[in-house]
Order: C-alpha cells, then structure tokens, then sequence
C-alpha cells in the first residue's frame, strides 16, 4: 500500500546496510521479473491490484490525485487480465482508496478513515463503516470467516471488523501497511519487517526488508512478494531471504498494493505516480 515516506533512518546510515544486503544476494539470485504488458498512463493513481481469476479482471483502486486527501475523486477501476480498460469507473466517489478486500460478493475498500463495502457486480456502495481513531487507512484483507483486517500506517494500528463493530486487533505496530490473513494467522509488513501474527496474539519475525514495506502476496511454499512504495519489488522466503526482484527507486513509477497470479505466477503491479498497471511473470533467474 502507499505509504507517506519518511526518513526513519539517515541516508549514511542506510546505505551501508543496504550495500551488504546487496553484496549478499547478488551472486545467489535464483529469480527474477519477465515483463508481460502496462497500460497506457489513463489509470489515475492506482494503488492496490485485487484480481477476480473467475471473472479474468483485476479490479484496481484509483485514487486519483492526493492519497491523504477526502475529495470524492477517487474510486475503482476494473481491467483485463491482459491489462485491457475494461472500465474505469465501476466504484465513484470515493477519497483516497488504497487497499481492497473481498468477501463472496463484497468488494471491502479501505479509504482513509472509512472501510467501504461496494457489491462485487455493480460496484454500488452498500456502505461506508467509519474507523474511529484512524487516519490513514492502507491495506486490508479478509480471513475466510468474513473478518475484515485493516492497516493504518500513520496511527500504527491493525484494525479489526467483525459483525460490524470495529476494534483494534495489534497495536504498537509502527508504520503497519501490507496485510494477508491466512487461516487463523495474519501477515503484516510492520516497517521494515514482515510479521506473522498467530491466533493467541503472538508475533514472529519472518524477514526484515531494506526499506519499509507495502504490498504483500503469498506465492506458495510459505514465500512471498513484498513491495516497498518507492519501487522496490522483494522475493522473501519462508527462510527469510530476500532477494530483489526490481529496482527502480528514483524514477516516477512506484510499486504499491500488488496483486498475484499463483497458477501463472504474475505479478500486478499498480505504479501508483506512473498512472499504469503493469503485469510480470515471476521465472527461474537465467543468471
């Protein structure tokens, strides 16, 4: 998810860190990104890719100009799976809506300080659930009994919804963004880390990124993507390796909210600034 960046360690402090993580993975790099196809720059502000495999569309927040901002541009879009525009107004009115969710046949969308459900079919807003104490709402995911999960990256909080009624599930979870629940356990991006949380609350460390983390997606094998927002995307092992799969920080394209492929293993990656999605496929490194 997009996160507002902030210098949580000096540039002379970092860049030796990151150098030794580079000069560690360079020469055992085992994957890598194959570009498959962008869109033109039409998609406004894409944050979070949420694909539908049964319907073959991916169906994309836009946030569609300041991402902290309540201005009622922003909505969701809906594209092929060959990045086709299929339409770019399916959900209307929204602020600045980042992470999406799904649950049968309800689209959950986080928007800044409101969890939004839109009907899966007509991209009607059944309703917006306002989260009390929030500020900036990211990433969300649902668990496979209907809870709802919600980031906020600037009150470092995961909120819970359940039956309605909204509570916080982890505190003290500084700048939380990327979400997956998986069975009774949810996966966090916590800064720089990547966190499981079990069912009694615990908390395991399964990796620390370079840089502070934002999309997540499982890809098997207890593995997974991460993204850092300003264009970092990361294979993480279950072992906690982290090899960098993308590099293009600096540049006007960023690597937000990505969606995943796991029978054709693409990635979806909205680019957030760069106004375009684009899709990978994640192959055995020829190097």
């Amino acid at each position: 998810m997009y996160k507002q960046l902030k210098p949580y360690i000096k540039m002379k402090q970092l860049l030796p860190a990151f150098l030794i993580l580079f000069t560690l993975t360079a020469g055992a790099q085992q994957h890598e990104l194959k570009k498959l196809w962008e869109t033109d720059t039409v998609v406004r502000t894409p944050e979070s890719v949420l694909p539908d495999f049964k319907k073959k569309i991916l169906y994309v927040s836009e946030i569609d100009g300041d991402g902290s901002t309540k201005d009622g541009k922003g909505g969701v879009a809906i594209l092929g799976l060959n990045g086709k525009i299929i339409n770019l107004d399916f959900v209307t009115g929204l602020n600045a809506p980042k992470g999406l969710g799904r649950f049968g046949n309800t689209i959950y969308i986080a928007d800044l300080t409101d969890v939004v459900e839109a009907d899966i079919t007509t991209g009607k807003v059944i309703k917006k659930i306002p989260v009390p104490g929030s500020k900036f709402l990211n990433d969300i995911t649902v668990d496979d009994k209907g809870t709802v999960y919600i980031s906020d990256t600037r009150v470092n909080v995961v909120y819970k919804l359940q039956n309605g009624q909204v509570s916080v599930f982890l505190d003290n979870a500084k700048g939380a963004n990327g979400l997956k629940a998986i069975g009774t356990d949810l996966y966090a991006l916590v800064n720089p880390d990547l966190i499981k949380v079990d069912a009694s609350g615990k908390r395991t460390t399964i990796a620390t990124l370079p840089c502070g983390g934002d999309g997540l997606e499982p890809i098997g094998n207890g593995n997974w993507l991460a993204t850092c927002w300003n264009g970092y995307i990361f294979y993480v092992t279950a072992a906690g390796k982290v090899e960098t799969l993308l590099d293009i920080h600096g540049g006007k394209l960023n690597t937000a909210d990505i969606g995943y492929d796991p029978q054709k293993h693409i990635v979806y990656v909205p680019t957030f600034n760069g106004n375009r999605v684009q899709a990978f496929e994640v192959v055995p490194s020829a190097k």
